[in-house]
């Protein structure tokens, strides 16, 4: 098995914190968002992936190795592919062709999930969807009598479906994905100024290529900061059974109402903070009250009463405001 995460986009509804680093390496519940999407799809397949293809845009090397570094922490070879125009999801996945030969995972890299289940190598393909109560806003899919998918519908005006694909796709022979998305590129299908996927899985399915769906218990957004903030809590509640708090951290006089992620070298003092708090390694925080929010490493936060509320890295903020979006190396107060 091999798992293919685009990500190249720059993440335009994530800044300021996407002006330093990419969106997937905003860390939530103590880890980056790719790092807890790559956790769930090996659970999911139950084995050691053979390799995971990273598509990016141009990130830097340090961002680069802190993506290789995750892979290696897993025991997986990790490598990286590049996208240097941003020509739509067919065209990213492309970018990665060397990799799509037998059973492979696509997974975009802003998409968390729980679910239950184990994938079924022997099916076609596997789309995971979830059910949404807004389905104008998404791709869905459609479903036959004997549950295959017999559509992909996107943006739809009428009710069609109720079942939103999550971005996260199975194929037993990547060939055949690559060979469709080599022919759309090759044709020059278009739409909207893109390659899209789902003109290739609609043309697979014509062709009759069996798709599957599974539905996962929980599909969580960190397109926004809101979303991610949301995301950070969800996590964290999963997670509250786990050892959160590093004992590498000190607390004076403070109070910590869980669950809350505490890294490395963290010092609080005469605070509250919780419930659904992450805070990174070697941030400072005084005489401040702090709920449902994200700080990053290496910050310092001073008289601030906060709440629903990211916070970047090497942050200095002194204040006494209720809701925060600060991004890195930022001074206030």
């Amino acid at each position: 098995m091999k798992i293919i995460i685009p990500m190249a986009g720059i993440g335009k509804r994530m800044r300021p914190h996407t002006l330093t680093i990419p969106k997937p390496l905003i860390p939530v519940a103590g880890k980056p968002i790719v790092r807890h999407l790559v956790e769930s799809l090996i659970g999911s397949i139950n084995e050691t992936p053979e390799e995971i293809a990273f598509v990016t845009g141009n990130f830097g090397a340090d961002n680069e190795q802190k993506l290789l570094d995750i892979c290696s922490s897993l025991g997986v070879k990790g490598s990286i592919y590049y996208q240097n125009e941003a020509l739509g999801t067919a065209h990213a996945i492309l970018c990665a062709k060397e990799m799509m030969c037998g059973n492979i995972i696509i997974a975009f890299a802003d998409t968390l999930f729980r679910a239950n289940f184990q994938i079924d190598k022997q099916k076609d393909s596997i789309i995971w969807a979830h059910r949404v109560k807004n389905p104008g806003d998404f791709g869905v899919v459609t479903l036959n009598k004997e549950h295959l998918i017999s559509g992909f519908v996107e943006k739809p005006n009428e009710f069609v479906s109720d079942l939103a694909i999550i971005g996260i796709y199975y194929f037993k022979e990547g060939e055949k994905l690559r060979t469709e998305l080599q022919s759309l590129i090759a044709n020059n299908i278009i739409k909207s100024g893109e390659y899209q996927l789902t003109d290739a899985l609609v043309n697979l399915l014509k062709a009759g290529m069996h798709f599957y769906v599974e539905n996962v218990d929980e599909w969580l957004d960190c397109g926004n900061k809101n979303a991610t903030v949301y995301t950070n809590q969800r996590l964290l509640e999963i997670l509250k059974n786990t050892e959160l708090i590093s004992d590498k951290a000190k607390f004076s006089n403070s109070i910590i109402t869980p669950p809350c992620f505490i890294g490395e070298n963290v010092v609080i003092s005469n605070s509250v903070i919780g419930p659904y708090v992450s805070v990174g390694n070697g941030t400072q925080i005084q005489n401040s009250i702090i709920t449902n929010s994200i700080i990053q490493e290496n910050s310092c936060i001073k008289d601030a009463n906060l709440d629903n509320s990211m916070i970047g890295n090497y942050v200095d903020y002194k204040g006494n405001l209720y809701e925060l979006n600060i991004g890195d190396y930022t001074s206030v107060g």
